[in-house]
């Protein structure tokens, strides 16, 4: 069974439970792992960087984690088997650091029905699955 499970959320997401979620938390709870919640929050390009406040990058990663906070308080599991991360950057290069640091065997990724732009650009979630280093369960809902 999985022991160290990240789970990617998309907190711009409407649902109150992240996709995924569900799922993780079931494979968590049935092999005794500790389940991490890790949400990636997009840079800011330089050229925009003179319209936002200087506390922009400092207050966003406060809200995230915040959020990610209040989806951890939820989820029934012992506080010593579940943690969450906030990151900034490329969302498939931070989630796959991420596993890779905190030695995932595991990431769950929640994923929309393809359109014709991922077939021809690509998503996260196929990157994800193409470069991690570990087992990746895709969630679609």
């Amino acid at each position: 069974m999985y022991k160290r499970i990240v789970l990617a959320v998309d907190l711009a997401e409407q649902a109150p439970n992240p996709k995924g979620l569900e799922q993780a938390l079931e494979l968590a709870k049935m092999g005794g792992g500790l389940l991490r919640l890790v949400n990636v929050q997009p840079v800011v390009p330089a050229t925009f960087m003179e319209y936002v406040p200087v506390d922009f990058d400092m207050e966003q990663a406060k809200r995230a984690t915040d959020a990610l906070d209040a989806i951890l308080a939820a989820v029934d599991l012992p506080a010593e088997r579940k943690s969450a991360a906030a990151r900034a950057g490329g969302i498939y290069h931070e989630l796959l650091q991420e596993a890779a640091e905190w030695g995932a065997d595991l990431i769950v990724v929640g994923s929309h029905r393809p359109v014709m732009s991922d077939y021809l650009l690509g998503s996260n979630a196929k990157t994800i699955v193409r470069h991690a280093q570990c087992s990746v369960l895709v969630v679609r809902e």
